[in-house]
């Protein structure tokens, strides 16, 4: 039986049945990929790893990731996802949902049936937990950097098409469409999580589509209507309604400090760190690809269109909770957003936590919060650990 010992100077830990909390210090024992004890000192005999600064906590989901490392995901060959399976590690992240941007449904089932003829042969990386379809459901005055010209109602005969592989887990879509809530009823029966997104919805629509079964709201502030003392849109509902857990895309670009800071203060316990990463994520300057569209990565910002339009981040999910830490927030609450909270939404108790029964994949941050070693079912995949 395949066993593992860690010990770590700070460690995050989720009791079941309890909040989220430190120990410091702290170790954890791992049998055949599942924790199998969590305690709070050291513990007799030698560790396999012992972690004298920084913060060993659960391995981060993210559930937006249109690209990395040169890659989109919607296109990307085999190679392009051996790529990212085996890089995402080296940014803390040991599952995440990669997603694909609107599209002609069609288009979008293609590339959904070539996703699951490819996950098989994946080698040993970040786990791929089904696939977050952004769009083509959205609002054409709120399309971000979306190609206008292909985004359409969620009609059933669409939905059904999008569901035939079994892979969606997450779609993002505007609530005030024609046959909106009803798709947000197919798709919740479904196991599917309904983030609202890319909307120029009230709050009042909003919390109609969280009464029909949305659970999230897809890059708060970013493409969707705001907040606007007379007339709330989906930001003002996504900070209130306790049903909804808002996405934040913490590079400081997409959401300015003071009002990042807002949305962890309003919603708390229910952010979900994401980053939008496009292919351009993790590359040096240059001309990428977005949804079949050319983007450009600065030197300094997010990736852009040709008409300024930000579309994605270069964002890496460690450097999020950096981020959210140096902003003042408390290192419980970000990593919680870029683990726990994310996992439960999509039904994954087994993911995001530092507890018996669930799986060892693990993330030791250093003291900039950036991945030092991660660790997916037990297995050392980035670093070295020591």
């Amino acid at each position: 039986m395949a066993s593992l010992l860690i010990t770590a100077e700070r460690m995050i830990t989720t009791p079941r049945g309890g909040p989220t909390r430190v120990l410091s210090p702290g170790f954890v024992r791992v049998a055949d990929g599942v924790i199998t004890e969590v305690g709070e000192g050291r513990p007799s005999g030698a560790p396999d790893a012992d972690l004298r600064d920084g913060l060993l906590a659960p391995g981060l989901v993210d559930l937006q990731v249109n690209g990395f490392f040169g890659h989109d995901m919607v296109d990307a060959d085999e190679a392009g996802w051996h790529t990212v399976v085996s890089r995402l590690p080296e940014t803390g992240v040991t599952s995440f949902l990669p997603t694909f941007i609107t599209a002609p449904v069609a288009v979008q089932a293609e590339a959904l049936r070539r996703a699951r003829d490819l996950l098989p042969g994946l080698p040993a990386g970040t786990k791929v937990l089904g696939v977050h379809l952004e769009g083509p459901f959205l609002s054409a005055k709120r399309k971000g950097a979306h190609n206008a010209g292909y985004l359409t109602d969620p009609t059933p005969e669409a939905i059904a098409r999008l569901l035939e592989t079994g892979l969606v887990k997450l779609v993002t879509l505007a609530p005030e469409l024609p046959g909106a809530l009803g798709a947000i009823r197919t798709l919740t029966a479904a196991g599917v999580l309904v983030s609202v997104g890319h909307s120029d919805a009230t709050a009042a629509q909003v919390a109609e589509a969280a009464d029909a079964g949305a659970r999230k709201v897809t890059h708060i502030f970013n493409a969707q209507s705001g907040v606007d003392h007379r007339a709330p849109g989906v930001a003002v509902q996504a900070l209130i309604d306790t049903r909804l857990s808002p996405g934040l895309i913490l590079d400081l670009h997409h959401v300015g400090p003071a009002a990042a800071e807002l949305v962890f203060r309003a919603a708390a316990g229910r952010v979900v760190l994401v980053t939008d990463a496009a292919s351009s994520a993790g590359m040096p300057p240059g001309t990428y690809d977005l949804g079949g569209e050319p983007i450009t990565m600065p030197a300094d910002g997010p990736p852009l269109r040709a008409d300024g339009t930000i579309a994605g981040s270069g964002l890496r999910l460690d450097d999020a909770v950096g981020n959210a830490v140096r902003l003042g927030i408390d290192p419980v609450t970000a990593v919680d957003a870029a683990t726990r909270v994310p996992a439960d939404l999509i039904g994954r108790a087994d993911l995001g936590r530092i507890a018996p029964g669930a799986a060892a994949d693990l993330v030791w941050l250093g003291p900039d919060h950036r991945a030092r070693t991660t660790w997916i079912n037990g297995q050392n995949v980035y670093g070295g650990g020591s």
